[in-house]
Protein backbone atom coordinates (compact mmCIF):
# COMPACT_ATOMS: atom_id res chain seq x y z
CA UNK A 1 0.00 0.00 0.00
CA UNK A 2 1.41 3.42 -0.95
CA UNK A 3 1.45 5.96 1.86
CA UNK A 4 1.86 8.92 -0.52
CA UNK A 5 0.76 8.15 -4.07
CA UNK A 6 2.00 11.46 -5.61
CA UNK A 7 5.48 10.98 -4.12
CA UNK A 8 5.53 7.35 -5.18
CA UNK A 9 4.56 8.25 -8.75
CA UNK A 10 7.34 10.83 -8.91
CA UNK A 11 9.83 8.22 -7.67
CA UNK A 12 8.69 5.81 -10.36
CA UNK A 13 9.20 8.46 -13.05
CA UNK A 14 12.68 9.27 -11.74
CA UNK A 15 13.54 5.57 -11.82
CA UNK A 16 12.35 5.28 -15.42
CA UNK A 17 14.48 8.25 -16.49
CA UNK A 18 17.52 6.90 -14.67
CA UNK A 19 17.23 3.53 -16.41
CA UNK A 20 16.94 5.26 -19.78
CA UNK A 21 20.32 6.95 -19.44
CA UNK A 22 22.60 5.86 -22.29
CA UNK A 23 25.49 4.95 -20.01
CA UNK A 24 23.65 1.71 -19.22
CA UNK A 25 25.34 -0.97 -21.26
CA UNK A 26 27.24 1.32 -23.63
CA UNK A 27 30.70 0.10 -22.64
CA UNK A 28 29.65 -3.52 -23.15
CA UNK A 29 28.79 -2.79 -26.80
CA UNK A 30 32.18 -1.37 -27.73
CA UNK A 31 34.60 -3.47 -29.75
CA UNK A 32 38.35 -3.02 -29.20
CA UNK A 33 39.73 -0.03 -31.09
CA UNK A 34 40.28 -0.75 -34.80
CA UNK A 35 43.60 -0.80 -36.61
CA UNK A 36 42.89 2.70 -37.86
CA UNK A 37 40.96 5.58 -36.33
CA UNK A 38 37.59 5.82 -34.62
CA UNK A 39 35.34 8.63 -35.84
CA UNK A 40 32.15 9.52 -33.94
CA UNK A 41 29.00 10.99 -35.47
CA UNK A 42 25.58 11.43 -33.95
CA UNK A 43 22.55 13.50 -33.11
CA UNK A 44 19.61 13.51 -30.73
CA UNK A 45 18.46 14.42 -27.26
CA UNK A 46 20.70 11.77 -25.72
CA UNK A 47 23.69 12.28 -28.02
CA UNK A 48 25.72 14.48 -25.67
CA UNK A 49 25.27 12.03 -22.79
CA UNK A 50 26.13 9.16 -25.13
CA UNK A 51 29.32 10.97 -26.17
CA UNK A 52 30.31 11.43 -22.53
CA UNK A 53 29.73 7.75 -21.78
CA UNK A 54 31.72 6.73 -24.85
CA UNK A 55 34.66 8.93 -23.91
CA UNK A 56 34.65 7.53 -20.36
CA UNK A 57 34.78 3.97 -21.67
CA UNK A 58 37.32 4.52 -24.47
CA UNK A 59 41.04 3.77 -23.95
CA UNK A 60 42.96 6.98 -23.36
CA UNK A 61 45.70 6.00 -25.82
CA UNK A 62 43.36 5.03 -28.68
CA UNK A 63 42.39 7.56 -31.37
CA UNK A 64 38.91 9.01 -30.92
CA UNK A 65 37.37 12.14 -32.41
CA UNK A 66 34.06 13.28 -33.80
CA UNK A 67 31.05 15.54 -33.64
CA UNK A 68 27.50 15.06 -32.37
CA UNK A 69 24.56 17.44 -32.52
CA UNK A 70 22.43 18.04 -29.40
CA UNK A 71 19.41 20.29 -28.81
CA UNK A 72 19.83 23.92 -27.79
CA UNK A 73 19.98 24.36 -24.03
CA UNK A 74 22.02 22.91 -21.17
CA UNK A 75 24.45 20.08 -21.84
CA UNK A 76 25.53 17.34 -19.41
CA UNK A 77 28.50 18.52 -17.33
CA UNK A 78 31.70 17.96 -19.28
CA UNK A 79 30.05 17.42 -22.67
CA UNK A 80 32.04 18.90 -25.55
CA UNK A 81 35.17 19.33 -23.43
CA UNK A 82 36.82 16.09 -24.48
CA UNK A 83 37.60 14.43 -27.80
CA UNK A 84 34.04 14.55 -29.19
CA UNK A 85 32.80 18.02 -30.12
CA UNK A 86 29.21 19.10 -29.49
CA UNK A 87 27.17 21.43 -31.65
CA UNK A 88 23.54 22.36 -31.09
CA UNK A 89 20.36 22.92 -33.07
CA UNK A 90 16.61 23.25 -32.67
CA UNK A 91 13.99 20.59 -32.01
CA UNK A 92 11.32 19.69 -33.11
CA UNK A 93 11.53 22.15 -36.02
CA UNK A 94 15.06 22.42 -37.46
CA UNK A 95 16.87 25.74 -37.54
CA UNK A 96 19.87 27.29 -39.28
CA UNK A 97 22.20 26.30 -36.44
CA UNK A 98 21.25 22.65 -36.80
CA UNK A 99 21.63 22.83 -40.57
CA UNK A 100 25.09 24.38 -40.19
CA UNK A 101 26.07 21.75 -37.64
CA UNK A 102 24.95 18.99 -40.03
CA UNK A 103 26.97 20.47 -42.87
CA UNK A 104 29.97 20.64 -40.53
CA UNK A 105 29.46 16.99 -39.58
CA UNK A 106 29.35 15.94 -43.22
CA UNK A 107 32.35 18.10 -44.13
CA UNK A 108 34.45 16.82 -41.24
CA UNK A 109 33.50 13.23 -42.04
CA UNK A 110 34.58 13.72 -45.65
CA UNK A 111 37.84 15.31 -44.48
CA UNK A 112 38.68 12.19 -42.47
CA UNK A 113 39.04 10.20 -45.71
CA UNK A 114 37.89 7.12 -43.81
CA UNK A 115 39.11 3.68 -44.86
CA UNK A 116 38.05 0.11 -44.14
CA UNK A 117 40.63 0.06 -41.33
CA UNK A 118 38.77 2.83 -39.52
CA UNK A 119 35.49 2.56 -37.64
CA UNK A 120 32.60 4.94 -37.18
CA UNK A 121 30.53 4.96 -33.99
CA UNK A 122 27.14 6.57 -34.53
CA UNK A 123 25.36 7.85 -31.41
CA UNK A 124 21.73 8.26 -32.39
CA UNK A 125 18.65 9.05 -30.30
CA UNK A 126 15.21 10.62 -30.57
CA UNK A 127 15.27 14.21 -31.75
CA UNK A 128 17.95 13.41 -34.31
CA UNK A 129 15.54 13.90 -37.22
CA UNK A 130 15.28 17.63 -36.53
CA UNK A 131 18.90 18.06 -35.48
CA UNK A 132 20.37 16.30 -38.54
CA UNK A 133 19.09 18.85 -41.00
CA UNK A 134 20.48 18.66 -44.54
CA UNK A 135 17.58 19.07 -46.97
CA UNK A 136 17.61 17.16 -50.25
CA UNK A 137 18.60 19.10 -53.37
CA UNK A 138 15.72 21.29 -54.47
CA UNK A 139 14.23 21.38 -50.96
CA UNK A 140 15.28 24.35 -48.82
CA UNK A 141 15.59 24.70 -45.07
CA UNK A 142 12.51 26.93 -45.14
CA UNK A 143 10.63 24.21 -47.03
CA UNK A 144 11.75 21.67 -44.44
CA UNK A 145 10.71 23.89 -41.53
CA UNK A 146 7.27 24.48 -43.01
CA UNK A 147 6.68 20.79 -43.70
CA UNK A 148 7.94 19.75 -40.25
CA UNK A 149 5.56 22.20 -38.59
CA UNK A 150 2.66 20.93 -40.67
CA UNK A 151 3.47 17.28 -39.90
CA UNK A 152 3.73 18.01 -36.18
CA UNK A 153 0.32 19.70 -36.19
CA UNK A 154 -1.27 16.92 -38.26
CA UNK A 155 -1.31 14.30 -35.52
CA UNK A 156 0.50 11.84 -37.82
CA UNK A 157 2.35 9.03 -36.01
CA UNK A 158 6.10 9.56 -35.71
CA UNK A 159 6.76 6.59 -38.00
CA UNK A 160 4.87 8.26 -40.85
CA UNK A 161 6.62 11.58 -40.29
CA UNK A 162 10.01 9.88 -40.41
CA UNK A 163 9.19 8.14 -43.71
CA UNK A 164 8.64 11.57 -45.24
CA UNK A 165 11.73 13.07 -43.62
CA UNK A 166 13.99 10.29 -44.93
CA UNK A 167 13.07 10.97 -48.53
CA UNK A 168 13.59 14.72 -48.31
CA UNK A 169 17.03 14.60 -46.71
CA UNK A 170 20.67 14.36 -47.73
CA UNK A 171 21.60 12.64 -44.47
CA UNK A 172 18.69 10.53 -43.15
CA UNK A 173 17.55 7.09 -44.25
CA UNK A 174 21.07 5.60 -44.42
CA UNK A 175 22.69 8.48 -46.26
CA UNK A 176 25.03 9.30 -43.36
CA UNK A 177 26.37 5.74 -43.68
CA UNK A 178 27.13 6.49 -47.32
CA UNK A 179 29.18 9.49 -46.18
CA UNK A 180 31.16 7.24 -43.81
CA UNK A 181 31.94 4.50 -46.37
CA UNK A 182 34.05 2.39 -46.61
CA UNK A 183 34.48 2.46 -42.83
CA UNK A 184 32.14 0.06 -40.99
CA UNK A 185 29.64 1.73 -38.67
CA UNK A 186 28.58 0.70 -35.17
CA UNK A 187 25.25 2.41 -34.45
CA UNK A 188 24.27 2.79 -30.79
CA UNK A 189 20.70 3.91 -30.19
CA UNK A 190 18.36 5.28 -27.55
CA UNK A 191 14.88 4.52 -28.83
CA UNK A 192 12.00 6.97 -28.78
CA UNK A 193 9.83 5.14 -31.30
CA UNK A 194 7.07 2.65 -30.51
CA UNK A 195 8.33 -0.79 -31.44
CA UNK A 196 12.00 0.27 -31.32
CA UNK A 197 12.69 -0.35 -35.01
CA UNK A 198 16.31 0.87 -35.35
CA UNK A 199 15.78 2.36 -38.81
CA UNK A 200 12.95 4.53 -37.47
CA UNK A 201 14.93 6.15 -34.65
CA UNK A 202 15.92 9.68 -35.74
CA UNK A 203 14.96 8.60 -39.28
CA UNK A 204 17.78 6.04 -39.40
CA UNK A 205 20.73 8.11 -40.72
CA UNK A 206 23.16 5.17 -40.63
CA UNK A 207 20.76 2.30 -41.33
CA UNK A 208 19.19 0.86 -44.49
CA UNK A 209 15.73 2.20 -45.21
CA UNK A 210 12.97 -0.27 -46.15
CA UNK A 211 10.54 2.54 -47.01
CA UNK A 212 10.26 4.05 -50.47
CA UNK A 213 9.52 7.31 -52.22
CA UNK A 214 6.06 5.90 -52.94
CA UNK A 215 5.52 5.34 -49.21
CA UNK A 216 6.48 8.95 -48.46
CA UNK A 217 4.20 10.25 -51.18
CA UNK A 218 1.33 8.13 -49.82
CA UNK A 219 1.77 9.61 -46.33
CA UNK A 220 1.71 13.15 -47.69
CA UNK A 221 -1.28 12.47 -49.92
CA UNK A 222 -3.14 10.84 -47.04
CA UNK A 223 -2.64 14.01 -45.00
CA UNK A 224 -3.87 16.18 -47.85
CA UNK A 225 -0.42 17.67 -48.46
CA UNK A 226 1.42 18.38 -51.69
CA UNK A 227 4.10 15.88 -52.74
CA UNK A 228 7.44 17.71 -53.27
CA UNK A 229 9.38 16.94 -56.43
CA UNK A 230 12.52 16.72 -54.26
CA UNK A 231 11.57 13.28 -52.86
CA UNK A 232 14.45 10.91 -53.56
CA UNK A 233 15.20 7.25 -52.89
CA UNK A 234 17.27 6.00 -49.96
CA UNK A 235 19.79 3.10 -49.71
CA UNK A 236 17.99 -0.19 -49.04
CA UNK A 237 18.63 -3.35 -47.00
CA UNK A 238 21.22 -5.47 -48.77
CA UNK A 239 23.18 -2.47 -50.05
CA UNK A 240 26.92 -3.34 -49.75
CA UNK A 241 27.55 -0.04 -47.96
CA UNK A 242 26.05 -1.60 -44.81
CA UNK A 243 28.29 -4.68 -44.84
CA UNK A 244 29.99 -5.19 -41.48
CA UNK A 245 27.75 -2.69 -39.68
CA UNK A 246 26.58 -3.34 -36.10
CA UNK A 247 23.47 -2.00 -34.36
CA UNK A 248 22.44 -2.04 -30.68
CA UNK A 249 19.64 -0.31 -28.77
CA UNK A 250 20.98 0.86 -25.39
CA UNK A 251 17.70 2.06 -23.86
CA UNK A 252 14.02 1.81 -24.73
CA UNK A 253 10.64 2.39 -23.13
CA UNK A 254 10.34 -1.27 -22.09
CA UNK A 255 13.54 -0.94 -20.04
CA UNK A 256 12.29 2.17 -18.26
CA UNK A 257 8.92 0.58 -17.45
CA UNK A 258 10.58 -2.59 -16.19
CA UNK A 259 12.77 -0.60 -13.80
CA UNK A 260 9.75 1.28 -12.43
CA UNK A 261 7.75 -1.92 -12.08
CA UNK A 262 10.59 -3.53 -10.16
CA UNK A 263 10.68 -0.59 -7.72
CA UNK A 264 6.90 -0.68 -7.24
CA UNK A 265 6.99 -4.39 -6.46
CA UNK A 266 9.48 -3.76 -3.66
CA UNK A 267 6.71 -1.66 -2.10
CA UNK A 268 4.33 -4.61 -2.33
CA UNK A 269 2.36 -3.14 -5.24
CA UNK A 270 0.66 -5.25 -7.86
CA UNK A 271 1.82 -3.98 -11.25
CA UNK A 272 0.20 -4.26 -14.65
CA UNK A 273 2.15 -3.01 -17.68
CA UNK A 274 -0.31 -1.95 -20.38
CA UNK A 275 2.34 -1.71 -23.08
CA UNK A 276 5.45 0.25 -24.02
CA UNK A 277 4.31 1.38 -27.48
CA UNK A 278 0.87 2.94 -27.02
CA UNK A 279 -0.05 5.54 -29.62
CA UNK A 280 -3.11 7.55 -30.67
CA UNK A 281 -4.74 10.80 -29.59
CA UNK A 282 -3.58 11.79 -26.10
CA UNK A 283 -7.08 12.69 -24.88
CA UNK A 284 -8.60 9.48 -26.24
CA UNK A 285 -5.97 7.35 -24.51
CA UNK A 286 -6.64 9.28 -21.30
CA UNK A 287 -10.34 8.46 -21.51
CA UNK A 288 -9.63 4.80 -22.26
CA UNK A 289 -7.26 4.55 -19.29
CA UNK A 290 -9.82 6.18 -17.02
CA UNK A 291 -12.34 3.48 -17.92
CA UNK A 292 -9.72 0.82 -17.27
CA UNK A 293 -8.76 2.32 -13.90
CA UNK A 294 -12.37 2.65 -12.79
CA UNK A 295 -12.94 -1.03 -13.62
CA UNK A 296 -10.22 -2.22 -11.21
CA UNK A 297 -11.49 -3.78 -8.01
CA UNK A 298 -8.19 -4.25 -6.17
CA UNK A 299 -5.20 -1.93 -5.70
CA UNK A 300 -2.97 -1.93 -8.76
CA UNK A 301 -0.35 0.17 -10.51
CA UNK A 302 -0.94 0.60 -14.25
CA UNK A 303 2.17 1.50 -16.25
CA UNK A 304 2.48 2.38 -19.93
CA UNK A 305 4.78 4.01 -22.44
CA UNK A 306 4.77 5.06 -26.08
CA UNK A 307 4.05 8.30 -27.87
CA UNK A 308 0.63 9.87 -28.18
CA UNK A 309 -0.30 12.72 -30.47
CA UNK A 310 -2.29 15.94 -30.22
CA UNK A 311 -4.06 16.91 -33.43
CA UNK A 312 -4.88 20.57 -34.03
CA UNK A 313 -7.80 20.93 -36.43
CA UNK A 314 -9.67 23.73 -38.14
CA UNK A 315 -7.02 26.40 -37.71
CA UNK A 316 -6.62 25.87 -33.97
CA UNK A 317 -3.54 27.51 -32.55
CA UNK A 318 -3.69 25.45 -29.40
CA UNK A 319 -2.91 26.39 -25.84
CA UNK A 320 0.29 25.94 -23.89
CA UNK A 321 1.14 22.36 -23.12
CA UNK A 322 2.05 18.94 -24.43
CA UNK A 323 0.62 15.51 -25.02
CA UNK A 324 1.17 14.29 -21.45
CA UNK A 325 -0.75 17.10 -19.76
CA UNK A 326 -3.51 16.70 -22.38
CA UNK A 327 -3.66 12.96 -21.60
CA UNK A 328 -3.85 13.70 -17.88
CA UNK A 329 -6.58 16.32 -18.13
CA UNK A 330 -8.72 13.98 -20.24
CA UNK A 331 -8.03 11.23 -17.71
CA UNK A 332 -9.04 13.46 -14.78
CA UNK A 333 -12.28 14.55 -16.46
CA UNK A 334 -13.22 10.95 -17.25
CA UNK A 335 -12.40 9.84 -13.69
CA UNK A 336 -14.72 12.55 -12.37
CA UNK A 337 -12.90 12.91 -9.06
CA UNK A 338 -12.81 9.19 -8.20
CA UNK A 339 -11.48 9.16 -4.64
CA UNK A 340 -8.96 6.35 -5.05
CA UNK A 341 -7.02 7.11 -8.25
CA UNK A 342 -3.84 9.12 -8.80
CA UNK A 343 -1.79 9.40 -12.00
CA UNK A 344 1.38 10.84 -13.49
CA UNK A 345 2.35 11.30 -17.13
CA UNK A 346 5.59 12.86 -18.33
CA UNK A 347 8.05 12.83 -21.19
CA UNK A 348 11.29 11.06 -20.31
CA UNK A 349 13.26 13.78 -22.10
CA UNK A 350 12.10 16.20 -19.39
CA UNK A 351 10.05 18.50 -21.64
CA UNK A 352 6.40 17.87 -22.51
CA UNK A 353 6.04 19.23 -26.03
CA UNK A 354 6.93 22.94 -26.08
CA UNK A 355 5.91 23.43 -22.45
CA UNK A 356 8.06 24.35 -19.47
CA UNK A 357 7.22 21.19 -17.53
CA UNK A 358 7.99 17.51 -18.00
CA UNK A 359 4.38 16.52 -17.33
CA UNK A 360 2.06 16.57 -14.33
CA UNK A 361 0.28 14.65 -11.60
CA UNK A 362 -3.46 14.31 -11.01
CA UNK A 363 -5.12 13.46 -7.70
CA UNK A 364 -8.69 12.77 -6.62
CA UNK A 365 -9.03 16.50 -5.90
CA UNK A 366 -7.71 17.85 -9.23
CA UNK A 367 -11.12 18.84 -10.65
CA UNK A 368 -12.39 20.27 -7.37
CA UNK A 369 -9.28 22.40 -6.90
CA UNK A 370 -9.52 23.64 -10.48
CA UNK A 371 -13.16 24.68 -9.92
CA UNK A 372 -12.17 26.49 -6.73
CA UNK A 373 -9.75 28.57 -8.81
CA UNK A 374 -12.45 29.31 -11.38
CA UNK A 375 -10.86 27.05 -13.99
CA UNK A 376 -13.00 25.06 -16.41
CA UNK A 377 -11.12 21.80 -17.01
CA UNK A 378 -13.21 20.85 -20.04
CA UNK A 379 -12.55 24.23 -21.65
CA UNK A 380 -8.81 23.92 -21.05
CA UNK A 381 -8.86 20.48 -22.68
CA UNK A 382 -10.84 21.76 -25.68
CA UNK A 383 -8.24 24.50 -26.19
CA UNK A 384 -5.26 22.14 -25.75
CA UNK A 385 -4.34 24.26 -22.73
CA UNK A 386 -3.87 21.64 -20.02
CA UNK A 387 -0.43 22.95 -19.08
CA UNK A 388 -1.77 26.23 -17.72
CA UNK A 389 -4.38 24.45 -15.61
CA UNK A 390 -1.80 22.17 -14.00
CA UNK A 391 0.55 25.11 -13.51
CA UNK A 392 -2.19 26.99 -11.64
CA UNK A 393 -2.76 23.94 -9.44
CA UNK A 394 0.96 23.52 -8.71
CA UNK A 395 0.86 19.98 -10.09
CA UNK A 396 3.37 20.29 -12.92
CA UNK A 397 6.58 18.28 -12.85
CA UNK A 398 9.60 20.57 -13.23
CA UNK A 399 10.88 20.61 -16.79
CA UNK A 400 14.57 20.25 -17.59
CA UNK A 401 16.54 18.18 -20.10
CA UNK A 402 17.23 14.66 -18.83
CA UNK A 403 19.69 13.95 -21.70
CA UNK A 404 17.80 10.87 -22.77
CA UNK A 405 14.49 10.12 -24.47
CA UNK A 406 12.44 6.92 -24.48
CA UNK A 407 9.14 8.75 -24.95
CA UNK A 408 6.24 9.06 -22.54
CA UNK A 409 6.00 7.50 -19.10
CA UNK A 410 2.53 7.02 -17.60
CA UNK A 411 1.61 5.59 -14.21
CA UNK A 412 -1.86 5.26 -12.65
CA UNK A 413 -2.22 4.16 -9.04
CA UNK A 414 -5.61 2.65 -8.22
CA UNK A 415 -5.74 2.48 -4.45
CA UNK A 416 -8.15 0.86 -2.04
CA UNK A 417 -11.71 2.01 -2.71
CA UNK A 418 -12.49 2.36 0.99
CA UNK A 419 -10.42 3.85 3.72
CA UNK A 420 -7.86 5.70 1.59
CA UNK A 421 -4.13 5.14 1.50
Amino acid sequence: MLSSPPAALRALYATAVARAQPAHGLAAQLLPPPAGRTWVVGAGKASAAMALALEAAWPADAPLAGLVIAPHGPLPPGAGQGRIAIRQGAHPVPDAAGAAATQALLAQTAAQRLTADDRVIALISGGGSALLSAPAPGFSLADKQALNTTLLRSGAPIAQMNVVRKHLSAVKGGRLALACAPAPVCTLLVSDVPGDAPEAIASGPTLPDPSTVADAAAVLTGLGLAVPAALSETPKPGDPVFAGHRVHVLARAADALAASAELARTWGATVRVLGDALEGEARELGRAHAALALAQRTPVLLLSGGETTVTLRGGETGGHGGRNTEYLLALALALGGAPHIWALAADTDGIDGHASGAGAVITPTTLARARALGLDAADHLARHDAHRLFAALGDLLPGAPTFTNVNDFRAIWVGPQRGGV
